[in-house]
């Protein structure tokens, strides 16, 4: 599995507070220039890679001289405004040395799990990407809520993984890796190398909390590396102190854990889609969409006959046909209203129908499960 990795064209790498702030005494801007390095190589050598940052809370309560995390969520939202403006000039530093424009994205879980903002924040990182940008993404600690007190940035780089289809998800942390128990308390904890991303008996290894400076620890790791399985994403988790950890990884070096995804990534794609989404409405097809849908093909406006509820862009809706049986589900790409007025129509009438055009396809094949 591991020889994946080297052919692996987009990634995700994961950096944790407790390495970007050296343990919450202020952003390491050397370590950051050295990913920064790291990175600048991988897409020279042809790779897309996005970058997932904690660290603006702690970034802040060292801005503002507090040692211990903070729990009131006023004071937290406050650190992390003011950590966010001297984390992203650091990482924009680091990378304009080697000629990189970044980009910084703020979200929240909230927007991975609404399909129009889900939709959205993909077409948007997919096109920095092509741009030959470095997006940098961080969980908007200013304004979220539960996300502060229950969200880490380990689930975020998961769902960033699963959102961008990216080969694989590399977490950075303080530790070598995965253990079999927490290395700090047992002298007998060994590393694991290698093992199954689903296997649920690397959760009761990883228990344990995060520092006072990090919010999750090894088992939201382990999580992560369960989610990110899902469209098919391999997972390593290893030292962010290492030397060139990231070319290492990337040329398939055996450092740290490798949590590998046992479905190829368009079946954990259908996967997850299948299992996780609530249906919004129903396009009715004719024979001819049904059959192209029962062999791998994308939806056509044309072949729509009936749109049934409404639901805005980036629904899930069912494919079905006029006896009711559903042939798929998938993501659409147009509002119900907007459906109703291009349905039966040719995809080159979109245009002049809505006044703009979106996608060619109501629902794109990548999008879409069959059921």
């Amino acid at each position: 599995m591991r020889e994946e990795l080297r052919s692996s064209r987009r990634l995700v790498v994961k950096v944790g507070s407790a390495l970007v702030t050296r343990n919450g005494t202020g952003l390491d801007k050397a370590a950051m220039a050295d990913w920064a390095r790291q990175i600048a190589a991988l897409r020279a050598a042809g790779k897309q890679v996005v970058l997932v940052s904690s660290g603006a809370i702690a970034a802040g309560m060292q801005r503002l001289g507090w040692h211990r995390r903070p729990q009131e969520m006023h004071r937290l939202q406050a650190a992390a405004a003011v950590g966010q403006m001297g984390l992203v000039e650091a990482y924009e530093e680091a990378f304009s040395a080697h000629g990189l424009h970044t980009a910084q994205i703020l979200v929240t879980h909230e927007d991975l799990a609404d399909r129009k903002r889900y939709l959205n924040a993909r077409s948007t990182i997919s096109t920095l990407l092509e741009l030959g940008v470095v997006p940098i993404i961080n969980e908007n600690d200013t304004i979220v809520t539960d996300e502060i007190k229950f969200g880490d940035n380990d689930t975020l780089g998961a769902l960033v993984a699963n959102l961008l289809e990216a080969d694989a998800l590399i977490i950075l942390t303080d530790q070598a890796g995965l253990f079999t128990a927490d290395p700090r308390k047992d002298p007998n904890a060994t590393l694991i190398r290698e093992g199954r991303a689903e296997d649920r008996a690397f959760e009761a290894m990883a228990g344990g909390a995060g520092s006072g400076i990090s919010k999750g620890g090894m088992i939201t790791k382990v999580r992560a590396a369960q989610r990110a399985a899902r469209s098919g994403a391999h997972t390593c988790i290893a030292s962010g102190h290492e030397p060139d950890v990231l070319i290492r990884l990337a040329a398939a070096e055996p450092i740290g854990t490798l949590l590998c995804a046992t479905s190829s990534p368009l079946a954990a794609r259908k996967q997850w889609m299948a299992d996780h989404l609530q249906l919004a409405g129903s396009l009715i097809v004719d024979d001819g969409a049904a059959r192209a849908l029962r062999n791998g093909r994308s939806l056509l406006p044309v072949g729509v006959v009936k749109v049934v509820g409404d639901f805005e862009r980036g629904a899930v809706v069912a494919c079905r046909t006029a006896a009711g049986e559903e042939i798929a589900r998938g993501l659409v790409n147009y509002s119900s209203s907007e459906c109703r007025r291009i349905a039966r129509k040719s995809s080159d009438r979109i245009e002049e129908l809505l006044g703009y055009i979106g996608e060619p396809e109501l629902i794109h094949r990548d999008n879409m499960v069959s059921t």
